[in-house]
């Protein structure tokens, strides 16, 4: 009898966080679609101009992906080439510092370049002198690095867009916390190709949720046959 009611009780317990862990997954999908359909109104939004610098400490996570705007002069002899694998293939993104009209600088992703395009005498053409325009989504600093691969700035390679370790490899100052990735203008000269950022938010939390469920479920069930098949043996429970 003890031993039926411990593991009952033990069981109960496991049954209670896995119904838990099923309802947190719930949860965190209502958060996700939340995020998905914010982002989505932000990517989607009439361009606004680019935070200047009196924005610059108050942006946060709810600023990615803004739909901005901003122009200025870009300083091409600053590039910074950034290891990317787009749906074009593996390449480089090409990160130029935009002068803007007060002074400061913005790192405008303008798009992807091949591997066998990443020297800029090899696309001079792309290389816009003078006032230019750009409109992208505003994308937030990405320290230290990607996956696996830390940013070498003494080697110059950059395997993430961290924008204050790549102004300090740079020597450049005054710059936003931020970068932005370009659209699909075309440059001249067909590179770099903007309009290539990926958005996407991982959201399986319905499947988790149905499984952690369903385990509970299966837990259930089993506990119950063998509560029962238990007492169909215990010959105590004859006759009563």
């Amino acid at each position: 009898m003890l031993r039926r009611v411990v593991f009952g009780v033990g069981a109960g317990l496991v049954f209670v966080v896995l119904v838990g862990l099923g309802t947190w997954q719930v949860e965190r999908r209502a958060w996700k679609l939340d995020l998905i359909a914010r982002v989505d109104a932000r990517v989607h939004a009439l361009p606004v101009p680019a935070p200047g610098p009196a924005e610059w400490p108050r942006l946060g996570p709810d600023d990615a992906y803004r739909h901005v705007r901003l122009s200025g002069t870009f300083l091409h002899d600053r590039e910074t080439l950034v290891q990317a694998v787009t749906e074009r293939g593996g390449g480089f993104w090409v990160l130029t510092p935009l002068r803007r009209s007060d002074g400061s600088l913005v790192l405008v992703n303008r798009g992807f370049v091949p591997g066998d395009r990443r020297d800029p005498a090899s696309r001079q053409a792309g290389a816009v002198a003078g006032e230019a325009q750009v409109t992208g989504l505003l994308r937030l600093t990405e320290p230290k690095g990607a996956f696996l691969r830390s940013n070498a700035p003494g080697d110059d390679r950059w395997y993430s867009r961290d924008v204050t370790a790549i102004a300090a490899a740079r020597g450049l100052t005054d710059v936003a916390p931020y970068f932005v990735d370009a659209d699909a203008t075309a440059n001249p000269g067909g590179l770099p190709v903007g309009g290539l950022t990926v958005i996407a938010f991982p959201n399986n939390h319905l499947v988790y949720a149905i499984t952690w469920y369903g385990l509970a479920l299966m837990l259930a069930g089993a506990v119950g046959y063998i509560l029962r098949a238990g007492r169909a043996r215990d010959p105590a429970s004859e006759g009563r």
